[in-house]
């Protein structure tokens, strides 16, 4: 059982776990349970160049993000548990949250991300009902939200990057998934605001 399971490997995904694994040393983050799908093949970020991204070296391939993003979760969270190798076929809810089955196995979490791309080729069976047309993207392109409001679907099933109806820019996901992050500590914190930060 975990407390927070995150699905997709882009932007707005590992954003969301770096977020979550940071506030491991808080009193209500301490013994949860986090873990994320790091399904990559569908990201946009694997063919994206990056020369207008604040503290990114221009040149920057969203390729070398998403390895250096595994290895960056690895290395300073490794409570962070990384489930490689597997995409969700089907979400559903259970006695005690969600229920989510991959291609390999079925977990069972309190709470759930979705953070997977926006394109009309995402089959999450369970969602069906909140799919509806992006309202950010060129009708065009046929990209996909799933509806929220403020990124929650519903209660403890929360929707971050693109697939939340934001613009496919790689600062924009990458916030929504901090976002979505911060909210669900506020929640474990007992509604009390919550951000994390480092500090020299």
């Amino acid at each position: 059982m975990y407390d927070a399971l995150i699905i997709g490997g882009g932007a707005a995904g590992l954003s969301c776990a770096l977020v979550l694994g940071s506030a491991k040393n808080k009193p209500f983050a301490a013994n949860k349970q986090i873990a994320i799908i790091t399904h990559q093949k569908t990201s946009h970020l694997q063919n994206a160049l990056f020369n207008n991204v604040l503290g990114l070296e221009p040149g920057t391939t969203g390729a070398s993000i998403l390895e250096k993003g595994k290895k960056q979760l690895g290395d300073l969270y490794p409570h962070v548990a990384q489930l490689e190798n597997e995409k969700v076929s089907a979400i559903s809810k259970s006695v005690h949250g969600f229920k989510v089955k991959t291609n390999k196995n079925t977990y069972e979490a309190k709470l759930v991300v979705i953070a997977v791309g926006y394109t009309n080729l995402m089959r999450i069976k369970g969602l069906e009902s909140y799919v509806e047309p992006h309202p950010k993207a060129a009708i065009e392109k046929d990209r996909i939200w799933l509806k929220n409001t403020n990124h929650l679907i519903e209660e403890n099933l929360y929707v971050a990057g693109t697939l939340a109806g934001w613009r496919s820019q790689f600062a924009i996901a990458s916030g929504s998934g901090a976002h979505v992050a911060t909210d669900i500590l506020t929640l474990w914190n007992g509604g009390k605001h919550t951000k994390v930060h480092d500090k020299i």
